[in-house]
């Protein structure tokens, strides 16, 4: 029974224990509500992400398309999850998500590697590791181990940098892969390794270089939506329904036309 005072007015201790409470509801409320909401990073890798202001930034959806964004778009419209996307660097982006709740990262490669990393939503699209080189270069490769005598152009995070790095091969590391097409014909890198579709893409958009020698095409993995290993699985399996129910309605597929050359 709280203290009451002879009057019928609480004590100064009793109004203090119902502040208290007050200011412990009030805490808890926010968090409450925002529990279903998703944080979902990407980064500037067209034509798979894009910014649709020309920046390798953005703050929010309405600012970024590109393949892989509208598939998990079309997720979201079928999912009740209120939800924020931003576009950042990859390796800010990777790091962000790893060890927070509701927190998820597209593009990203399924690897052995990774597996215990994340919880897996997909597949989304294939991404084709390719090493390019310049339009004017004589480099021929008939297998990977081919390219150890050669300078790789690559950047920090991306899982084919990253493979080739641990596999001892000359790896040169930026923050983003932007540049890249650059270094060839610069020759500051004898290769750059990227996706198939987005090293010409990127080569003139940002340069306007043209005719990259696609040399070698090592390996194919498909592209999830990484969600952090802190984020509910009932939350991860709404989303992969989702996904998939996008895919049943043929959502998916007329998205991957819209993009086709």
């Amino acid at each position: 029974m709280p203290a009451i005072s002879g009057s019928g007015v609480p004590t100064p201790l009793t109004l203090i224990r119902r502040v208290a409470q007050g200011l412990l509801l009030l805490a808890l409320m926010p968090t409450a509500l925002a529990d279903d909401r998703l944080y979902i990073y990407t980064e500037n890798y067209p034509p798979y992400n894009a910014s649709t202001t020309g920046q390798g930034f953005a703050h929010n959806a309405g600012d970024i398309s590109g393949i892989c964004t509208d598939m998990v778009k079309e997720m979201m419209k079928r999912v009740d999850y209120e939800y924020v996307m931003k576009m950042r660097d990859w390796s800010l982006a990777y790091d962000r998500v790893q060890g927070r709740g509701n927190h998820a990262l597209f593009c990203t490669a399924r690897t052995d590697e990774r597996e215990g990393q994340f919880q897996w939503v997909g597949p989304l699209a294939p991404i084709k590791w390719t090493l390019f080189a310049a339009p004017d270069s004589d480099i021929e490769l008939a297998a990977l181990d081919d390219a150890k005598q050669y300078k790789i152009a690559g950047y920090k995070g991306d899982v084919m940098s990253d493979y080739l790095d641990g596999e001892g091969f000359d790896v040169i590391m930026s923050v983003s892969g932007e540049q890249n097409p650059r270094r060839l014909t610069l020759g500051q890198a004898d290769l750059w390794v990227t996706d198939g579709l987005v090293g010409p893409l990127v080569a003139e958009e940002e340069h306007g270089i043209t005719g990259l020698q696609p040399v070698l095409v090592f390996r194919e993995t498909p592209m999830y939506l990484a969600v952090s290993n802190q984020t509910d699985p009932g939350i991860v399996e709404d989303l992969q329904r989702g996904l998939d129910e996008a895919r049943k309605s043929g959502a998916l597929d007329d998205i991957i036309s819209r993009y086709q050359p």
